[in-house]
């Protein structure tokens, strides 16, 4: 790769975060139309998954057409530079927001699909863009640090979604004159401006550029690395397990044995789950630093104990619930020393505790399964940015193409949450968390064995 070096990457980090932002906001939002298209609708939770299912298989098509490309006329981002492809994604992102106000308009659930996989379309080109880039921006050493950072504003926007797309959803625009699903057309109107005003900035704003040097083969080498072909699977039972219990999150809420909370109460729990995958990932890019061990552990803490006072101030829950959660981030807080600021072993590390979490969530009832259920986005924190990182090391100029195989792997957010929402329908909602159970024993193996590297 080469580059044109300018004085500092602070601020190419900064438009970069900006995206991550926003596309952990429009993703989360789909924890927040799960439940309620299946209320307009009258869904099951199988038909009502198939949200996730169209938002999420749309990265696996997108990314599979990206890798085609990549071995046939040569990688496209080699070619074009990574800030077109940023832009492109932008604006489909925009476009499918946009849709939205037709499909509520003819009051149609496949219109909505279709809308949704729009918006997934676009964010394919940002995930395949923007996660090497940020790896690429500084030492290789603190790629993953870097990730854990953008991340951690990524899960900002997973965090504040949830409340604001609830009232917004739910309430502000759900009237006895805008009933169905006439509610969520304003809010995309809003959405989809916002992704448009973000794609005109950073067409102005400058961006170092990374481009291939030399001949771009036109072959799938990157499949050649193995920390790179398990890295893949690792990212598609990640982002399974995540999805399958954000989106399945409310249904479980409103369980008569767990809390009997309607939607808008429980949009605000949500928050709380995708509130611990942002305190993690802040505190997850300090762990994989370079600061000392003394003051990194006590920068963890204090970050950790401000970002839960942030959380609680949004979603505005009683302290004497919301207090469970400091338990956890105890647990997760342990688990960061015991991973010794090693990528692979903290991951596997995280995954056993997860699945520790699920058990309790499983077969427990009440306050105690709720709280272990949502407190797993704390172990669910460092997932991403420590697989990808460890998956494309030593890819070189192949990074672009493994990282369109990795973005192509999130169809696991399509799949597992439908495997989910059977089981939920034929054993209920409790035993379907049996799914991301097992996914969490591939990211246990990944941690221990997969990441290792070796070239076939």
């Amino acid at each position: 790769m080469t580059e044109n070096k300018p004085a500092s990457y602070t601020s190419s980090l900064a438009v970069l975060t900006s995206l991550f932002f926003m596309w952990g906001f429009i993703t989360c939002l789909n924890d927040i139309l799960t439940p309620f298209l299946k209320g307009v609708f009258e869904l099951s939770h199988f038909e009502a998954n198939l949200v996730q299912f169209a938002f999420f298989s749309a990265y696996f098509i997108g990314s599979l057409i990206y890798f085609i490309c990549s071995i046939t006329i040569g990688d496209p981002l080699a070619k074009v530079g990574y800030k077109n492809g940023i832009l492109a994604g932008l604006i489909l992102s925009s476009a499918g927001c946009f849709l939205f106000y037709p499909s509520a308009q003819y009051q149609s659930f496949g219109f909505f699909l279709g809308a949704l996989a729009c918006i997934s379309f676009g964010l394919t080109m940002l995930q395949i863009a923007a996660n090497p880039y940020v790896a690429l921006l500084g030492k290789p050493e603190t790629a993953s640090s870097r990730l854990n950072l953008s991340q951690g504003f990524n899960s900002l926007g997973t965090t504040i979604a949830p409340v604001i797309g609830g009232f917004l959803i739910f309430k502000f625009f759900l009237t006895p004159e805008n009933t169905g699903a006439q509610s969520v057309k304003i809010p995309y109107l809003i959405f989809g401006s916002a992704f448009f005003l973000l794609a005109i900035i950073i067409k102005f704003v400058h961006l170092p550029e990374f481009k291939g040097s030399g001949k771009i083969e036109r072959k799938p080498e990157a499949l050649k690395h193995r920390n790179l072909f398990f890295g893949m699977f690792a990212v598609f039972f990640y982002v399974g397990t995540e999805v399958s219990v954000g989106s399945n999150l409310i249904a479980f809420l409103k369980l008569p044995d767990v809390a009997s909370f309607s939607d808008l109460a429980a949009s605000k729990y949500v928050a709380f789950f995708w509130g611990g995958a942002m305190i993690g990932r802040f505190m997850g890019a300090v762990s994989l630093s370079s600061i000392k061990t003394v003051k990194k552990y006590l920068l963890m803490a204090g970050i950790g104990l401000s970002l839960f006072f942030l959380v609680f101030l949004i979603t505005k829950i009683d302290f004497s619930d919301a207090w469970y959660f400091l338990i956890f981030m105890a647990v997760n807080y342990i688990a960061f020393m015991l991973g010794k600021s090693l990528p692979a072993r903290t991951m596997t590390i995280f995954s056993f505790f997860a699945m520790a979490l699920l058990l309790i969530s499983i077969f427990g009832t009440g306050k105690i399964s709720m709280w272990a259920l949502i407190g797993i986005g704390l172990f669910n924190s460092i997932m991403w940015s420590n697989i990808f990182t460890l998956a494309i090391d030593g890819l070189d100029r192949f990074t672009s193409q493994g990282s369109s195989l990795l973005v192509m792997m999130i169809v696991g957010g399509a799949i597992l949450p439908l495997l989910q929402g059977l089981l939920a329908d034929t054993f209920g909602v409790h035993h379907s968390l049996f799914v991301p159970f097992f996914a969490y024993l591939y990211l246990i193996f990944y941690g221990i064995n997969g990441y290792k590297k070796k070239i076939a």
